[in-house]
């Protein structure tokens, strides 16, 4: 193949993805340029990189998806190729072709097989002709709702309804009952048209107990194709992955080589180049073609620390025409890596997304090869409503399995962030639990152990010093400190200096457990009335379902609203009357803004 060589790169995305592209392609000497909107003017990935351009805009749509601006962008800067990141336009096909039409470098596969990846029906019938295991389901072209509807009942619930052009935990829906169907498949036809301008589904069985496991595959120009080994992404909320590991826990030699296999075949069946992830379910030692993300993925960063490799290297070596730097056999596997995605989002069970200045942000003590921390903010950044509530990722590696889960646990002990909540101790609470800790993973995982992931959660808190006053901290929560910090010392870590010592873990406030993160129910506690609803965020209400005068039930739906790209439904939290409904369909709302009244019951104060 002939080779051209990258000397300057322009990094299309935004947060802790565009600083972990830099810090690679900087250690290989090429020059880095940043893109940022306006919602991002100062953030850390411009500071880092060589130059940074400016676009117009603060949504999504009107910068980063931006594909004129990026394509300007690029010739401003004299670039030789353009790095997607994942998520904006990672796997749009025609940004892609453009970037190539216009003269540069597009690093990640060629426009056809993102094409034949991205629509997820085709991608199936493709897997199916490789002969790679499927999940009954149908995926073929026949759009009608009523058609639709006969094939799940054919199917047998619970039944997964999912966007063809969906990703990232967007545009899907569980259906337990076949009345539930028809009202489900508007919502994943609704979502996925505002998130993929595409509102196609296709229906697949649903495995409740399924563990979500994932192959990364690289690929070159002159054809050569490996996989980097598994990862297990089963800890997930809505869908969307919390906790992840490599390799994954419990599998057979002979499954994990089946996988692999499976994999390859996947990737060169569309004659792939570059970074991609072949998904599968597995459950009863059986494993399904989920879809092909072609792409680099969030967690990637746990395949690099048991195998040793840099990922971004490879795709851009690829990119400029080189060979893989290794064969099927020279890859290896050493210990054990899982990481956590520290989000800045409420507890569960609700999850929601949070927005706001961060006070303070102090990660984890980094170590050169036991704990990595990528992080796309730092402390003075503020969370916007336009994106994702990403922060960064803490990793942990250690030679087994349970090693590497301490480790972990401990250094999410020891994340300080205010100003917004995040999930830190959450995800720290999830790794202390003893299901976790025996591997017993699957995609339910936080729904089944609520409670164990609360009491875990608990066990971990200790109090601030506020305003000079020290609230006692419980003994449970002092010996988990302390051996937190032990855990620091005897993994090989740099310890904390006096001054983290002196700052305790900032805790989420009263532990909640984990539910249907797909729903959020009004808050209010089992003994008092429900009053109000309150918008939990910025948003567009989509639907509302009732009117002043309407008698409710605990859990009915209420309204839909859209917010930080996913669709919620607010549900009553307990039986009553509306009184005064305060918004209606396509409207714009703000944090805390009143949306529906109830009326008091008799027996209430001032009724």
């Amino acid at each position: 193949m002939t080779q051209r060589l990258i000397k300057t790169l322009l990094i299309c995305n935004r947060g802790e993805i565009a600083c972990r592209i830099i810090r690679t392609a900087r250690r290989m000497g090429v020059k880095t340029v940043a893109v940022f909107s306006q919602a991002d003017r100062g953030a850390l990935h411009t500071q880092l990189a060589d130059q940074a351009i400016a676009l117009t805009g603060y949504s999504a749509a009107e910068s980063y998806l931006d594909q004129a601006q990026l394509l300007m962008a690029a010739a401003q800067c004299g670039a030789d190729a353009l790095h997607p990141g994942y998520g904006f336009l990672s796997e749009n096909a025609a940004f892609a072709q453009a970037v190539v039409d216009a003269g540069y470098l597009f690093v990640g596969p060629r426009a056809d097989a993102i094409a034949a990846m991205g629509s997820k029906a085709r991608a199936k019938q493709l897997m199916s002709a490789a002969g790679v295991p499927m999940l009954p389901g149908y995926h073929g072209d026949n759009q009608d709702a009523a058609f639709l509807h006969t094939q799940a009942d054919l199917m047998a619930y619970p039944v997964l309804i999912k966007a063809v052009a969906g990703g990232g935990g967007r545009g899907l829906r569980i259906v337990e009952l076949s009345h539930e169907f028809m009202a489900a498949l508007q919502a994943v036809k609704r979502e996925s048209k505002a998130a993929f301008a595409d509102d196609r589904v296709l229906l697949e069985k649903y495995l409740p107990h399924a563990r979500h496991i994932e192959i990364q595959v690289f690929a070159d120009q002159a054809g050569h194709c490996v996989h980097l080994h598994e990862r297990d992404c089963s800890i997930q909320r809505r869908h969307q992955k919390l906790i992840e590991e490599a390799p994954a826990p419990g599998l057979k030699t002979e499954t994990r080589q089946a996988m692999g296999e499976a994999a390859v075949r996947a990737a060169q069946a569309i004659d792939y180049t570059g970074a991609g992830t072949v998904e599968f379910l597995y459950q009863n030692e059986q494993f399904y073609f989920l879809e092909m993300n072609t792409r680099l993925q969030v967690e990637h960063p746990v395949t690099e620390a048991i195998t040793g490799l840099d990922l971004v290297e490879w795709q851009l070596r690829v990119a400029q025409g080189e060979d893989l730097p290794l064969t099927q056999s020279q890859i290896k596997r050493d210990g054990w890596a899982i990481e956590a995605r520290i989000n800045a989002e409420g507890p569960a069970p609700d999850f929601l997304p949070g927005i706001g200045l961060i006070e303070q942000l102090v990660w984890p003590p980094v170590s050169e090869r036991a704990l990595r921390v990528d992080a796309g903010f730092r402390a003075g950044d503020r969370i916007s409503v336009y994106y994702d509530s990403l922060l960064g990722k803490v990793i942990a590696w250690a030679p087994s399995r349970a090693q590497a889960v301490r480790r972990l646990s401990a250094a999410l002990a020891c994340l300080q962030v205010a100003g917004i909540q995040h999930n830190g101790a959450y995800l720290g609470a999830v790794l202390d639990t003893q299901a976790f800790a025996a591997g017993d993973v699957h995609t339910g995982f936080l729904l089944e152990h609520q409670a164990a992931i609360a009491a875990a959660q608990e066990h971990r808190q200790w109090h601030l010093e506020t305003r000079g006053n020290s609230a006692a901290a419980g003994v449970a929560a002092n010996d988990f400190k302390n051996s937190a910090m032990a855990a620091f010392r005897s993994g090989g870590l740099n310890p904390f200096s006096r001054q983290h010592h002196l700052l305790p873990l900032f805790a989420q406030g009263e532990a909640s457990p984990a539910s249907d993160a797909d729903t959020l129910i009004t808050k209010a506690a089992a003994s008092h009335h429900q009053s109000t609803i309150k918008a939990p965020l910025p948003g567009r209400v989509i639907s509302v379902f009732v009117k002043a005068g309407d008698a409710v039930v605990a859990g009915q739906a209420l309204l839909i609203m859209e917010a930080m790209k996913m669709e919620h439904t607010l549900r009553a939290s307990s039986d009553s009357v509306i009184a005064a409904v305060h918004c209606q369909d396509d409207h714009m709302v703000q944090p805390d803004q009143l949306l529906i009244e109830f009326a008091l019951p008799a027996s209430a104060p001032g009724a």
